[in-house]
């Protein structure tokens, strides 16, 4: 593999379209991206996502791609009507059940799956314990640590357990902010101690339960970095989850083109800081040409010494060692199967059991 596919590796893009353009499969050869992460706007059919999965992994012969989406449930959901749309994590949290949320994840997986997607950005293991947070709020499974801990972990085991992989979210929490990194930079004030016995208590029980990746926050954590927010902080992505943590698996950036970061810097400079920070893996959600810049920003830090080849090859045996475990042997989705799985009569009865397992839980609190 050559400096430019090594790179390359360490990204994952999104691109605009229902299908692989002239210029998607361009970028594809050039910069050997090692992911690919898809929304509504790529999302059409369950029969298109299928034929957009495995056209986009015969643009890479030498190794599968991550193929990622934010299926989280409620309202974010990025896949069409036709397959089986679980109701948001708080549901979950209603209802205290971790076989409910064990089997929720296992058919979302089981869908996913067989339209080619084989990496899911959930859950998220923040806690809902501000409520003037706008961006978090039902996403989370409740204010609980423990609660949240043990559902997460069934949420988790029932994505991997179908082999897809899941990402905790959004690393070290989100839950305590009272403003959406996509528009601004948040804060959380709490201190060391009050991070650890409640925002990290879900991280820490996730990684010790085999969690394959996770996704830092586009937030200030002055506790533990008074300078960067965690996604550029090397405090935070190294000290606290590869050394005291002692997290092994893959870390994702969440998207460096949200305003938390490109209201303070370049997308060159952000590429940089986030890598050495200790990611391995670089979100670019939209913008072609910012993907460009980052990459070739990044691969000529490289070249110049700035970012150490060694570190890049950590990054990469990381990178590696998910798609060995998740992706292999790999096989193009059936198009002749998806039918018979997508929005199954066996799915769309699990979705009515949740609901009303947490109205009749509902009822019973008043």
């Amino acid at each position: 593999m050559i400096l430019r596919e090594k790179v390359g590796q360490c990204f994952m893009l999104g691109f605009a379209g229902t299908s692989v353009s002239r210029d998607l499969a361009d970028l594809l050869a050039r910069y050997r991206p090692g992911g690919i992460i898809l929304f509504s706007r790529n999302l059409e059919t369950p029969a298109q996502i299928v034929r957009l999965t495995n056209d986009l992994q015969k643009l890479s012969p030498q190794t599968p791609l991550l193929i990622s989406v934010d299926q989280e449930g409620g309202r974010v959901s990025r896949l069409p009507d036709g397959f089986t749309l679980f109701p948001p994590s708080s549901v979950f949290g209603q209802c205290d059940s971790s076989g409910l949320a064990y089997a929720a994840a296992s058919a979302i997986a089981v869908e996913l799956r067989a339209v080619g997607i084989n990496m899911n950005l959930a859950p998220v293991l923040d806690l809902n314990t501000n409520p003037q947070n706008p961006i978090i709020g039902d996403r989370a499974f409740s204010a609980n640590p423990m609660q949240v801990c043990e559902l997460g972990l069934a949420t988790i085991a029932g994505l991997q357990d179908n082999k897809v992989i899941a990402c905790g979210k959004h690393f070290p929490g989100h839950g305590d902010t009272a403003t959406d990194s996509h528009k601004e930079l948040p804060v959380v004030s709490a201190s060391m101690e009050r991070l650890r016995e409640v925002e990290l208590r879900p991280f820490r029980h996730a990684i010790g339960n085999n969690l394959a990746t996770i996704m830092s926050a586009h937030v200030l954590y002055p506790a533990l970095d008074a300078r960067f927010p965690a996604t550029l902080s090397a405090a935070i992505l190294t000290d606290l989850l590869r050394d005291d943590l002692r997290f092994k698996g893959l870390a994702l950036t969440d998207d460096l083109e949200m305003h938390a970061i490109l209201d303070h810097h370049g997308i060159e400079e952000a590429a940089i800081l986030a890598f050495q920070a200790g990611a391995d893996m670089l979100l670019i959600c939209q913008d072609r040409g910012r993907q460009v810049a980052a990459m070739e920003a990044f691969h000529n830090a490289v070249k110049d010494g700035l970012l150490p080849e060694a570190r890049v090859e950590a990054s990469l045996r990381r990178i590696a060692h998910v798609k060995e475990q998740f992706l292999h042997p790999y096989a193009p989705a059936d198009p002749a199967g998806v039918n018979q799985v997508v929005g199954s009569r066996a799915h769309k009865d699990l979705l009515d059991i949740i609901l009303q397992t947490s109205e009749r839980r509902l009822k019973a609190q008043v």
